[in-house]
């Protein structure tokens, strides 16, 4: 027993070593993301990810500071709606470039923007479209014009939904619906 218990305390000791040491680099990666995305969502500024003093980095307490172009140094919960949710957005894309997946799904994200923030948001997102798509839930009629294909809901009889899809291919210039020629229906069948 004892020495089962001496090898557990090793196998434990072990892991705690790898797991700071995976924690310290991913959380350098994230960091150094953090800090170019947040800047290309605010045009400038400055944030960073600050950990507790003195407590074991597996066991410590995280925090945001932010500051906008314009403002002060400040904890995250003392920004404005807007701020908060670009800030999020920030270290959220940070994270997801670090370890990037083929697809990401974001509800609402946008809902807290102003047009100029939805722009800058929409043009963050392009730098991530090589290798992920992303299906965006939003009302956001700005958010929507940066899409290649919309899915919708709607009610056109009491009670009733419908599902719409548009994708922005088969749309000409002047918003008419362009209708493949039966050649291109052929060879598509």
């Amino acid at each position: 027993l004892v020495q089962a218990k001496d090898t557990l305390i090793k196998i434990i000791d072990k892991i705690n070593i790898d797991s700071r040491r995976l924690f310290s680099e991913t959380l350098e990666t994230i960091r150094d993301h953090f800090h170019t995305l947040f800047r290309d969502l605010f045009g400038g500024g400055h944030v960073d990810i600050v950990l507790d003093e003195d407590v074991d980095i597996l066991e410590s307490g995280i925090e945001i500071v932010a500051r906008p172009p314009g403002k002060e140094l400040r904890s995250i919960s003392l920004l404005s709606g807007g701020e908060k949710t670009l800030t999020c957005v920030a270290l959220l894309l940070a994270i997801f470039r670090s370890r990037p997946s083929p697809f990401c799904v974001l509800d609402e994200v946008d809902a807290a923007l102003d047009e100029a923030n939805i722009d800058r948001f929409t043009n963050v997102l392009e730098g991530f479209l090589d290798w992920t798509q992303f299906i965006i839930v939003t009302h956001s009629k700005k958010t929507m014009t940066c899409a290649s294909t919309i899915y919708g809901v709607t009610m056109q009889e009491s009670g009733i939904s419908k599902q719409v899809s548009v994708r922005f291919e088969d749309v000409s210039e002047n918003g008419d619906f362009v209708v493949p020629n039966e050649g291109d229906e052929a060879r598509a069948a």
